[in-house]
C-alpha cells in the first residue's frame, strides 16, 4: 500500500527553478533509495516532502491525505520525519535531553527504552552532551529524535557522510531494522553501494528531472545509467 504519493512537483529558489515535474512514491515498510550527484536537487525534494520549502505545482499525498499545503509541523505531527544532513544535535544538552525535546512535541511518543535498545551506543552515552559525541553518534540521536516522535516515514538526508565504516554499518543496521517494524525510508546518500544494499527501489534524480526509477537490480544492470549520472561515485 502506497505511503507517500508525490506528483508534478515544481520546486523553486527565488527565480532558480530547481525541481521539475518530479514524482515520487513510497510504499508502506520500504527503503528507496534518491541517487543523483551534488546539486541534483535531492535535498529540495527531501525538505519540500517534508513541507520544509514550498512547492509552487503538484499534489502530495501521505497515508492517503494531501499534505502540501500542510506545515512543516503539521506533517511532522502525522507521521514524516526528516533527518537533515546538518544533524542539528544540541551541543550543549546530554542525549537524553535532546530525546526528551524530541519526544515533547510527539503525541504518543515511543519509550525511550525502546530507542536504547535500538542504539545501545546511545544507551552508554546519554548523560554525555552532544558536543561530546562522535559524528557517528550524533547521526544516531538524530535518527533517534525521529524514531521516538513514532515516525512512519523518515527522510534520511546523507547520514553516512563523514562517518567511519563501522558506524556506516551499524547505521545500516538500523535502516534495515526500522524497515522491518514497520517504518519506511527514503535514504539519499552519496555511498551508492551502500544505498543500493538497503533499498528495495531507487530513483536518479539529474538537475532537477527524475531520469530513472526501477528496483535497486534494475539500476545495478545498467551500468551506463549509473556512469552517466553518478559518475565515479558508481
Amino acid at each position: 500500500m502506497t505511503l507517500l504519493d508525490a506528483q508534478g512537483i515544481n520546486t523553486f529558489y527565488g527565480d532558480s527553478h530547481i525541481l521539475f515535474d518530479v514524482d515520487i512514491r513510497v510504499q508502506r515498510n520500504e527503503v528507496v533509495a534518491l541517487l543523483g550527484r551534488n546539486g541534483a536537487g535531492k535535498s529540495t525534494l527531501l525538505k519540500t516532502l517534508a513541507g520544509a520549502v514550498e512547492a509552487s505545482s503538484g499534489t502530495i499525498h501521505f497515508d492517503g491525505q494531501p499534505i502540501h499545503a500542510a506545515p512543516a509541523h503539521e506533517i511532522a505531527r502525522r507521521g514524516l520525519q526528516l533527518v537533515p544532513e546538518e544533524r542539528w544535535v544540541f551541543g550543549g544538552i546530554t542525549v537524553h535531553e535532546n530525546l526528551q525535546l524530541a519526544a515533547m512535541t510527539a503525541d504518543q511518543p515511543l519509550d525511550y527504552a525502546e530507542i536504547y535498545r535500538t542504539f545501545p551506543r546511545l544507551d552508554e552515552r546519554r548523560y554525555n552532551r552532544g558536543r561530546e559525541l562522535s559524528g557517528g553518534e550524533q547521526q544516531m540521536v538524530a535518527i533517534a529524535r525521529a524514531m521516538i516522535r513514532d515516525a512512519r516515514l523518515i527522510f534520511l538526508d546523507e547520514p553516512f557522510e563523514g562517518l567511519a565504516p563501522l558506524f556506516v554499518r551499524d547505521l545500516m543496521a538500523v535502516c534495515q531494522q526500522l524497515a522491518e517494524q514497520g517504518r519506511s525510508i527514503i535514504l539519499v546518500e552519496q555511498n551508492v553501494a551502500a544505498a543500493l544494499s538497503m533499498a528495495t527501489r531507487c530513483y536518479l534524480l539529474n538537475t532537477g528531472h527524475m531520469v530513472f526509477e526501477g528496483t535497486a537490480q534494475e539500476l545495478q544492470s545498467q551500468p551506463q545509467i549509473m556512469s552517466r549520472y553518478l559518475g565515479a561515485a558508481a
